[in-house]
């Protein structure tokens, strides 16, 4: 199977089953005491209005969003002026969610290595192809916005 017929949530599905199992099998320490755990829902909540307005922001400027196909617009309004990548933070995001509400350390190697994953096979890539469609545009968009924040 080729990165380019796997999509990033498929990742992110079994970043999440990896996540629980390693919590579960090997817990390594409660880092957070109960209740405060809860507070894991302030960033799994952000991931996914973020990759719901920046879902939303593709649609509106009719351009696609799976990776590597080509798109017709560069966007740059919305989440993307915070983010060059808003739904990959977003996933991250939704990944220090759930690890913050397991309570243990352990679910935070697979957040680490997630964001390694998603900019070494995707975003880099991704990037290089918008750099060759929209040139200038690009490199003024890339100078006044970050990768992740």
């Amino acid at each position: 199977m080729k990165c380019k017929n796997v999509m990033p949530t498929t990742y992110l599905l079994i970043a999440i089953v990896v996540m629980v199992a390693l919590h579960f099998s090997f817990p390594v320490a409660r880092i957070i005491p109960p209740l405060w755990n809860l507070l894991g829902i302030i960033p799994l909540a952000l991931g996914v209005i973020i990759n719901l307005i920046a879902d939303q922001a593709f649609h509106k400027a009719n351009t696609t969003v799976k990776p590597f196909k080509e798109s017709t617009t560069l966007v740059t309004e919305g989440v993307f002026r915070i983010s060059r990548n808003p739904m990959y933070l977003g996933f991250v995001l939704i990944l220090i969610g759930i690890g913050v509400l397991m309570e243990s350390l352990t679910p935070y190697v697979i957040v680490l290595a997630f964001a390694i994953l998603m900019d070494r096979m995707y975003i880099r890539v991704e990037e290089r192809m918008i750099a060759e469609e929209f040139g200038a545009e690009w490199e003024e968009y890339k100078r006044s916005t970050r990768r992740w924040l």
